[in-house]
């Protein structure tokens, strides 16, 4: 069976070591997993392409949004997320879903965060990786959400996303001069900018006492940098990386991931 990562640029992609890792572990040793260079427009062509024995893709920018438009069949995580990274293939047509969340879910807890009921939460930037993250924070139980971005008008699928999700949501300009005063009442902030644009404002968002910052490379980031500095707790994009591919591997496979396995082979690169 084959499997792949669809994604442009694609090269730099950690997703085959995670998949080939867990594919070995479970004795799937005719199993392969590749980068395919792939654009949103490219990708409803390429899928059609693919036999039967390709079992499922991942999915990574700039392709989320073409996935989900693309499959026969949608998880309502991937629906509320509107975007999809991961296409699974059934008997009648691919099916997408968002593990996306997952990933959120998981790395919050690998920083000791399971339960954030009745709490205010913050999420920088209002991108793809944003409505996983708000939908991660209200299935734990937060309240409220403030999203802070450059523009309202970028902002708003986030912010119907997560009404959708049952939170109260608010926008937040990324200049404001509240900023520090939302981060440090924020219970959790995700940051889901890349590191250049988190790091003039690296000192207010590390007002929070627990961040997590998806970028992983590089690594630390100056707002990792900023949030040590501080005694606050700081998770980093692997952990939203591996905990995102347990899922994918679990739906491709139809086998519980074998997750030592995986975390040790990114830990080995």
């Amino acid at each position: 069976m084959h499997a792949a990562v669809l994604g442009s640029p694609i090269a730099h992609s950690k997703s085959p070591v995670l998949h080939r890792a867990a594919y070995s572990a479970l004795g799937l040793t005719d199993w392969t997993y590749e980068r395919i260079e792939c654009t949103g427009e490219q990708l409803p062509a390429l899928a059609r392409s693919l036999g039967p024995d390709w079992v499922g893709l991942s999915v990574t920018m700039p392709g989320k949004v073409a996935a989900l438009d693309f499959a026969a069949h949608r998880t309502e995580r991937a629906q509320l997320a509107g975007s999809a990274n991961t296409l699974v293939r059934t008997d009648d047509g691919w099916r997408a879903d968002c593990t996306d969340v997952d990933g959120v879910h998981g790395a919050l807890a690998e920083g000791g965060v399971t339960d954030l009921s009745g709490a205010a939460v913050t999420v920088v930037g209002a991108g793809g990786t944003s409505r996983p993250a708000v939908i991660a924070l209200a299935g734990l139980g937060a309240r409220s959400v403030t999203i802070v971005g450059r523009s309202l008008g970028r902002a708003r699928d986030t912010l119907a996303c997560a009404e959708a999700a049952g939170l109260e949501a608010t926008f937040l300009l990324l200049d404001s001069p509240s900023l520090t005063e939302v981060a440090g009442s924020s219970a959790v902030l995700v940051s889901t900018v890349p590191a250049s644009g988190a790091a003039p404002y690296a000192r207010a968002l590390a007002s929070a006492p627990f961040v997590l910052d998806a970028i992983y490379d590089p690594w630390p980031t100056p707002l990792a940098d900023a949030v040590s500095e501080a005694d606050g707790t700081v998770v980093s994009g692997l952990a939203m990386l591996l905990n995102q591919a347990y899922g994918q591997v679990e739906q491709f496979t139809g086998r519980p991931a074998p997750k030592a396995e995986m975390r040790a082979a990114l830990a080995s690169v």
